[in-house]
């Protein structure tokens, strides 16, 4: 019996170390993790996650079908997004803060309970807001997948591939993630803890947010 090997494609390797790269490095998403993780554990980190993906998965879509060209195209509606997105870091970040202010003012038995924002709907809306209001995300899509296109391939279905594979990736990124939160959890369920993790993840989103209003697009 002969065994065929399908070669792989030549952008693989290359846009597999520059999506590695995106995933790990520290941003708005990975605070809000922390932040949620800290509150909710593992599974409050998890499905932080699976917000951001299912986030990167409707940029994803509207690559393929045009529609984030249109909106980059349009500075106006680029503008919106991206007020949208910083304020909702801020809020989230000053909500942080404000909730780790009430926990010093608390008794041990409100300090103990879980607070709203490590549930599971929650955590996923925060998670898939955070990244549907990201302009960074549309123009990575915009700006990065098409260099992995050759001009012999398919365009939208290249693309598509590129995006189930970026996908993928955050997929895993995120389990992992969420698994390094359940290591530490016994740390983190230390009020001490969650206090700092409350102000230094409330002071990076307000920070993540401030950047994105006063950066250049």
């Amino acid at each position: 019996m002969q065994i065929t090997i399908v070669p792989l494609p030549d952008y693989l390797v290359p846009f597999l170390v520059v999506v590695a790269i995106l995933t790990i490095t520290p941003g708005p998403d990975m605070a809000l993790g922390l932040k949620n993780g800290a509150r909710g554990g593992r599974s409050a980190a998890w499905w932080t996650g699976l917000g951001c993906c299912a986030g990167i998965a409707v940029h994803a879509c509207a690559a393929v079908a045009g529609l984030s060209a249109i909106l980059a195209a349009s500075a106006t509606v680029f503008g919106i997004v991206k007020l949208a997105g910083a304020a909702y870091l801020i809020y989230l970040g000053i909500s942080s803060w404000w909730h780790s202010l009430r926990r010093n003012n608390s008794g041990h038995s409100v300090e103990n309970r879980a607070p709203a924002a490590a549930t599971r709907t929650t955590a996923f809306r925060q998670g898939l807001l955070s990244n549907l209001l990201n302009p960074k995300v549309v123009l990575i899509f915009l700006t990065l997948l098409p260099q992995f296109v050759a001009s012999d391939e398919p365009r939208a279905l290249t693309i598509a591939e590129l995006a189930a594979i970026f996908l993928l990736s955050a997929v895993l990124w995120w389990r992992l993630f969420s698994l390094l939160i359940s290591v530490l959890g016994r740390t983190l369920s230390r009020t001490r803890v969650r206090k700092a993790f409350d102000r230094v993840t409330g002071t990076v989103l307000v920070g993540f947010g401030i950047t994105m209003v006063i950066e250049n697009r």
